[in-house]
């Protein structure tokens, strides 16, 4: 099974600070030594680009992120500090999450190590979350033409409110 994982998952966060980043590694290592993923499985996810962005987000929220013209209320709303580590991390969740589900339409089944933000709404991110994974990727099999239909499921205790802002009206995704 292809998993995908980057060690830019891992954010160097200030001491003290509140979210489990190294549960990426810890996963990764656990995945490994369970023999999950064989040989040549562990994919490096690659950073999705402006553009598979922007079928998700609004322009001027990317601007915002990328040139790190956030306002403290902006930032203390997503969680992280900004940096540019910050934005790579968060273009190759999303890539990763772009990757497994290729890769699961490809061969059954595939892992993104990171994702699940589905707190990120189409204009700004909230809840440690940048960039929203499933609807960049639900939008990019689409736009590639590999399905019409897309189900998102979110099986966290909550829902990905972010998801489901971005994603309403849309006949062709089910939340």
């Amino acid at each position: 099974m292809k998993v995908f994982y980057s060690d830019q998952f891992v954010l160097p966060l200030p001491e003290g600070h509140r979210f489990p980043m190294s549960k990426y590694s810890m996963l990764r290592e656990r995945v490994a030594q369970d023999g999950i993923c064989g040989p040549g499985e562990l994919q490096t996810p690659r950073a999705v680009t402006d553009g598979e962005i922007l079928r998700a987000h609004d322009p001027q929220y990317l601007k915002r992120v990328v040139a790190g013209d956030l306002t403290d209320k902006e930032v203390r709303r997503i969680g992280f500090p900004w940096s540019n580590r910050m934005v790579e991390r968060s273009r190759r969740a999303s890539g990763g999450t772009v990757g497994a589900c290729l890769a699961a339409l490809e061969e059954g089944f595939a892992a993104n190590l990171a994702g699940g933000t589905h707190h990120a709404f189409s204009n700004r991110g909230e809840g440690y979350c940048v960039f929203n994974d499933s609807a960049i990727a639900a939008r990019a099999v689409q736009a590639a033409g590999l399905v019409e239909r897309v189900v998102v499921v979110d099986t966290d205790v909550h829902q990905g409110n972010g998801t489901a802002e971005i994603l309403r009206g849309d006949p062709t995704v089910f939340t």
